[in-house]
């Protein structure tokens, strides 16, 4: 990456205006490990120069065409290609502006040359063939979300099905997928840090999996990673929410959706939807929230699991009684009384 003789500088385009409520945005201001703040600041060892042009943070207010106070013109800069390297973040879902005859479902800024609004669309048209590399955050960028349900008159699509599953950036990197609704903090700012490391030739190839989530953080189930399991691994079930006890049968599909929450917590290691007695409904996979609908029922699997499970958890919790009771017990030599016992039995 050419320097010019100052420090390199990576910018951040952050586009929000697609169909979202902005909560992934929001759940970034809760990261801690690493913050924002750090991120920004460079607090952290290697980490390039960083700029972020992000409308929650945006000091620049000013309309299109401001001379010094355009926030919109650094999305220009970048399509001109004049921001050297820029990752595109994008958040919310993508509509699709061909199913309607006039209007738009969603855009951000105006077009100086038509005065007229520019779409999401047209902007990732226009940002994500210069980007080093395009992010997703949250489960509507992602996938779809909420927006993309059955029967959603937008025709609303994740940037994967936009973009295509199989595009690339310039530099060769698929489309980074962090999902959530909203986005676990921290998942979201380690993923940034990665990225901007790989940007200066500090990381390699950032490892994903087949629906381009980082590996490292969606690598193992909901279930793997949760303090119930092992109630459900004894057949032990929460009949009413308020019990620590396993909630499979209250409606959690804990046992087969990727997600690190309940082993990362929320903010500062605590928290995370099932660590708080709610059920996990889904939110990081593709097939969110259609495939995991109506919620707070129990999912089709575990009622043929749980039952197997209710069984094999009676003779599972039968054994554990009985060691328990023997492991309870002191050994032998250990007596009350005058006469000290170790257990030592000379040999000669």
């Amino acid at each position: 990456m050419p320097t010019n003789g100052k420090d390199p500088v990576v910018h951040i385009l952050w586009i929000n205006a697609g169909l979202s409520c902005d909560g992934d945005s929001v759940a970034l201001t809760a990261a801690m490990q690493p913050s924002i703040e750090d991120i920004v600041l460079g607090t952290l060892p290697g980490l390039p120069k960083v700029e972020v042009h992000w409308p929650l943070i945006a000091y620049e207010t000013g309309p299109v065409g401001h001379k010094t106070d355009d926030f919109i013109e650094w999305f220009f800069k970048g399509e001109r290609g004049e921001l050297d390297p820029f990752v595109l973040v994008i958040e919310g879902s993508i509509p699709n502006e061909a199913i309607k005859k006039e209007g738009y479902w969603c855009g951000f800024g105006n077009n100086p040359a038509t005065g007229q609004p520019m779409t999401t669309s047209e902007w990732i048209d226009r940002l994500a063939p210069k980007a080093l590399l395009v992010l997703a955050a949250g489960t509507c960028a992602t996938y779809g979300g909420i927006h993309a349900m059955a029967g959603n008159p937008t025709g609303a699509m994740g940037v994967l099905d936009y973009l295509g599953w199989d595009w690339k950036s310039g530099a060769g990197i698929p489309v980074v997928c962090v999902p959530g609704c909203p986005i676990q903090p921290d998942n979201l700012s380690e993923t940034i840090l990665y990225l901007l490391y790989q940007a200066t030739g500090q990381a390699p190839m950032i490892p994903l999996d087949e629906e381009h989530r980082p590996q490292w953080l969606f690598g193992n189930t909901v279930h793997e990673g949760c303090d119930r399991a092992g109630y459900y691994e004894g057949g032990d079930f929460a009949g009413e929410y308020g019990s620590p006890k396993c909630i499979v049968k209250l409606g959690c599909w804990g046992p087969v959706v990727k997600c690190n929450v309940p082993k990362r917590g929320w903010m500062g290691g605590v928290g995370g939807c099932p660590n708080v007695g709610g059920i996990c409904i889904g939110c990081t996979m593709p097939g969110f929230p259609d495939k995991f609908m109506p919620f707070m029922d129990e999912p089709p699997g575990a009622k043929v699991s749980t039952r197997m499970s209710n069984v094999l958890g009676t003779v599972v919790r039968s054994l554990r009684a009985f060691t328990l009771n023997t492991l309870e017990d002191e050994p032998k030599w250990r007596t009350r009384g005058k006469e000290l016992k170790t257990g030592y039995h000379p040999r000669w």
